[in-house]
């Protein structure tokens, strides 16, 4: 009970230590379990034990017997089973060539380098090597996304990483299964006919399973067989089944299933796929948190000694340095990305959960067989993960500096709410060369910036989501343009630091624009403005508006007509560069006017010249 408790309690202060250093989880969990495992055994433990030990040994342990594959398998099946969820077919073929040539081609390079680079240094057998290889071809966004979180980089580059993470952690997967379960037909011997038959019922019964049970899940919920608060819990069972389901027809075929189950629910049109994903993504975190004190705990430090010598150092290197840029230049040769950008994704290579999950589960089992080499699996695996790791990790954001992809100033433009007022002004600054994100919880908000080819997200600013998104990187610019003061007011608070470093705005309340004296620092646009009256002139006259200035006085005089006129309403400054500047409601973020300066506002076109005479 102790130790149960102890790993549970141990894995959330690691997924804890992660969140507060912003480093991948999975760094601090295998240093934990490596620590109560073999170090504990080899040199803090009198009598030699490890403090967590998973394997029964006839005085202690976990699991008996294979109760730890059995562990492990189902673990493994449900983050799989995640993963498959996250690939989106239509997305393989809209993020763009070089994402598709990464996770095509430069996951070939890495099959055949790192199996050559295995065989020849360690000399392993071709099938371990293959398999050590097909292992390390997933990067994952649990890895990348806290690296890259904190990097301000160019949009191009954060998407190529982000995506190729998301798209190649199921077919690493995929290819890794593949490959165990060719040699499992007939592990250590000749791949006769036989062995061959078995592993196309493999695949096949694999496959086969995985598509139906898909969509007999989709069908069953979409028809409203199970009860809401059921969905989750019966979408897990579902996974559990067919994962035992088709491993009992054709030994070893239950991953499969759940990736193919996984990427056909993922590509399905069901309304309940979200739900389906929040839960899965929490349940693997708790999953994750266990699985890897384990699978650390577990390995033996004769294990350790067996990679303790220069070939492991050299089979690093070579992955890393040699390995992972190639892939990546052939992969990127004739894009529009420049060589920097090509070296900074070259270096950023971090191996992640998937890999080190699937290479235990793989290692123990081929080594229970007897397979020749196997035992090499789950320390080499475990090398590339944790080194990499912890090499993008201390020197991810110092390459990028000298590199020169590092982002200076960050001009995007984060908007809070996607409401006409707010798509209006998004199109006007995207044209305008800003990079623009339009975030909101209403769907029909959200699509209908879309149409206009603005980069719009469906999200609940009380998540987390947000911040985990390494896209936002350039946003330096923060403008909550709700109808509820609550939740612009909340937004401030909650994302000044990350997302508005170089401005936060909100709208101003209607007790604020009757109470100019308490006129807000972060007011945006207006005193006399606010979420009404910006919505009633773009209904009016959904127009922005440009007029040339000639200097401060006459900037400030236009202000006071905007002020008086409701039909008229500031929001830019353009400068003699056609960069944009944001009015906040106090104005006292305008320094200076220079030549071809211009006031951008929102409204009925007007002889301006002619309004300040009729005022005066």
């Amino acid at each position: 009970m102790l130790e149960l408790a102890g790993i549970i309690i141990l894995g959330i202060l690691a997924q804890w230590v992660a969140w507060k250093f912003k480093i991948p989880a999975i760094l601090p969990l295998i240093l934990i379990g490596l620590l109560v495992g073999p170090i504990a055994a080899e040199f803090l433990s009198e009598d030699g034990t490890k403090w967590i030990e998973p394997i029964w040994n006839g005085t202690e342990g976990l699991f008996p017997g294979e109760s730890l594959f059995y562990f492990v398998s189902l673990a493994i099946s449900i983050i799989l089973f995640e993963g498959g969820l996250t690939l989106k077919l239509n997305e393989i073929k809209n993020v763009g060539p070089v994402i598709t040539k990464l996770i095509t081609i430069g996951s070939i390079v890495t099959f055949f380098g790192a199996s050559l680079a295995a065989h020849f240094i360690f000399n392993l057998s071709w099938e371990i090597s293959f398999l050590f290889s097909g292992l390390i071809i997933v990067t994952g966004p649990t890895v990348i996304t806290p690296i890259l979180r904190n990097i301000p980089l160019k949009k191009d580059v954060s998407a190529v990483l982000k995506w190729e993470g998301i798209l190649i952690d199921p077919i690493g997967a995929l290819v890794a299964v593949l490959v165990f379960e060719f040699i499992s037909v007939d592990a250590g011997g000749e791949f006769t006919k036989t062995a061959l038959i078995e592993f196309g019922k493999i695949v096949l019964f694999g496959s086969t399973f995985g598509f139906t049970f898909a969509h007999a899940v989709n069908l069953i919920l979409n028809k409203k067989w199970v009860p809401h608060y059921l969905i989750n819990v019966f979408s897990l069972a579902a996974v559990l089944g067919v994962f035992v389901l088709s491993d009992s027809f054709a030994h070893e075929s239950g991953l499969l299933a759940v990736v193919v189950m996984g990427m056909v629910l993922g590509n399905s049109n069901s309304p309940h796929l979200k739900d389906i994903l929040y839960f899965k993504e929490s349940l693997s975190v708790l999953l994750i948190s266990i699985l890897f004190i384990l699978l650390a705990a577990n390995i033996n430090f004769e294990e350790l000694l067996l990679i303790y010598n220069w070939k492991t150092a050299v089979l690093f290197l070579v992955i890393v340095f040699l390995i992972r840029p190639i892939g990546v230049f052939l992969s990127t040769y004739g894009s529009t990305l420049k060589l920097n950008e090509k070296l900074f994704i070259s270096w950023v290579g971090p191996r992640g959960i998937v890999a080190a999950g699937i290479a235990s589960l793989f290692g123990l089992k081929l080594a229970s067989k007897g397979v020749t080499g196997a035992e090499y699996i789950t320390p080499l695996v475990f090398v590339i993960v944790l080194g990499t790791v912890l090499l993008n990790a201390t020197t991810a954001r110092l390459f990028a500096r000298l590199v020169g992809v590092f982002l200076t100033k960050s001009n995007g433009i984060l908007i809070v709410g996607a409401s006409k007022v707010s798509r209006l002004l998004g199109h006007y600054l995207e044209s305008n060369g800003r990079h623009v994100v339009l975030i909101d919880s209403n769907q029909s908000n959200i699509n209908k910036a879309k149409e206009l080819g603005l980069e719009a997200l469906s999200t609940n600013i009380y998540s987390d989501s947000l911040t985990d998104n390494i896209e936002l990187n350039d946003v330096g610019y923060l403008m909550a343009m709700t109808g509820n003061s609550d939740i612009n007011k909340y937004a401030i608070s909650k994302f000044r630091k990350q997302f508005g470093e170089n401005g936060s705005f909100r709208l101003v309340t209607p007790d604020e624009m009757n109470n100019p004296e308490d006129n807000p620092s972060e007011g945006l646009f207006s005193q006399t403005d606010d979420f009404i009256q910006l919505s009633e002139v773009t209904r009016k006259y959904p127009s922005i508006q440009e007029i040339p200035l000639e200097d401060k006085a006459h900037y400030l005089s236009l202000i006071d007509i905007t002020n008086k006129n409701e039909d008229m309403i500031p929001l830019f400054l353009k400068d003699e560069d056609g960069e944009l500047h944001i009015i906040s409601s106090n104005n006292t973020n305008i320094d200076k006017i220079g030549e071809d300066y211009k006031l951008v506002y929102l409204g009925k076109p007007f002889d301006v010249e002619k309004v300040i005479l009729e005022d005066a």
